[in-house]
């Protein structure tokens, strides 16, 4: 840039939501925790709030084979394709791919569902590498799928290869920041020591997979925070301020990759963490004007209430909508007809139908927190 000239700005396309009504019509199965909606919910409470024109939504197209072995190896893949033809998973692929166990079940769309999540989030790194700007893919996220297996719940990383698409396209500077309650396991596998990708992961201590302890750096890729149950939305700001926003600001990124995983809510059944929405909501908002691409991907949730009004809301706030403090009868409808689908959880309370935004939930921010944000901040 010439000195002394006005900075260059970018054509900025408007924000786009990718889904797919695969998600309506599949599940992991009647005991697995992703027996529940989700995208779908996503997609029919954005419809029912006005804030999913057909302009503004494209459907997830299914990725290749060929594509997917952008990092995945072609036996796995060729596996995960063989199990849907079978409708089941041989010795050797529960042996070798950790397909037909617990966590990773065969049912009908194993492979398509997994490769039409893939083919979305690849999709929003092409058309963001052509042009920035924001787009939301919900059904993104899978952060534990590994190159040659599958792992929890992930049977591929669309992470990966999204981040790999905007790389190939010349993309030299990306963040990647993980909001699940998860690590993400497969993500700092395929990206530790890389100097052009920065991960930033706050997870819930002690929990599986085990990984993203405090001093584990991935070679100075990443910095990882795990934080003790209870986690509250006052310490989700210190979070933001004290790691998040300047480890971002300070890489200067091309591109940010946030994975938005909806189980750090309170509700949600496999962590025992306790934030609102509306701690998502303030990083998001935080985080957009820090590079000129954005794709926000959703990842871990097992609460379907939960996590259709946390996604919604995202899209809502990348839309330009305003968020109501109640929801129209049309919206209200669509979290009254949700369910469990099985396991004899109770029913939400009234207000999980009626708003869109969880109240506050602040409490003290804990010493062990500021400790690890003092320790990250020396890095």
């Amino acid at each position: 840039m010439i000195e002394g000239a006005p900075p260059v700005r970018l054509t900025m396309a408007a924000p786009l939501f990718i889904g797919s009504e695969i998600y309506r019509g599949s599940s992991y199965g009647s005991r697995h925790p992703l027996r529940v909606p989700r995208v779908s919910t996503v997609m029919d409470l954005a419809r029912a709030l006005g804030w999913l024109p057909p302009d503004r939504f494209r459907a997830s197209p299914r990725a290749k084979p060929a594509a997917l072995q952008l990092w995945h190896e072609a036996p796995y893949v060729a596996a995960l394709q063989q199990a849907e033809a079978l409708g089941e998973a041989t010795p050797e692929m529960r042996d070798r791919f950790h397909l037909g166990t617990l966590s990773n079940p065969v049912f009908p769309q194993v492979f398509r569902r997994p490769a039409t999540g893939a083919g979305g989030t690849m999709l929003a790194a092409e058309l963001l590498a052509r042009t920035p700007g924001v787009i939301h893919v919900p059904g993104g996220g899978t952060h534990h799928g590994l190159p040659g297996r599958a792992n929890g719940f992930c049977y591929l990383n669309d992470v990966v290869l999204g981040i790999k698409v905007l790389q190939r396209a010349g993309l030299g500077r990306i963040v990647y920041v993980d909001l699940d309650a998860h690590h993400c396991d497969g993500v700092e596998l395929a990206f530790a020591a890389d100097p052009g990708v920065r991960m930033i992961s706050v997870h819930e201590e002690g929990r599986w997979p085990f990984t993203g302890a405090l001093e584990d750096r991935a070679g100075g890729s990443a910095f990882n925070l795990p934080v003790p149950r209870g986690y509250n939305d006052s310490e989700a700001r210190a979070v933001l301020h004290g790691l998040i926003l300047p480890r971002v600001a300070e890489f200067r990124p091309d591109a940010l990759v946030l994975q938005c995983g909806a189980d750090s809510l309170r509700e949600d059944p496999l962590s025992r963490l306790a934030l609102s929405n509306r701690a998502y909501l303030e990083a998001v908002r935080a985080l957009l004007p820090l590079a000129p691409r954005v794709l926000v991907l959703g990842g871990g949730g097992y609460n379907p209430w939960s996590v259709g009004r946390l996604w919604t809301a995202i899209w809502g706030l990348l839309a330009g909508r305003e968020l109501p403090d109640r929801l129209p009868e049309a919206a209200q409808d669509v979290l009254r007809g949700l369910g469990w689908g099985g396991g004899g959880r109770p029913v939400p309370e009234p207000e999980m139908w009626t708003t869109l935004l969880d109240a506050p939930r602040e409490g003290p921010v804990r010493e062990e927190i500021r400790d690890r944000l003092a320790v990250l901040a020396r890095r």
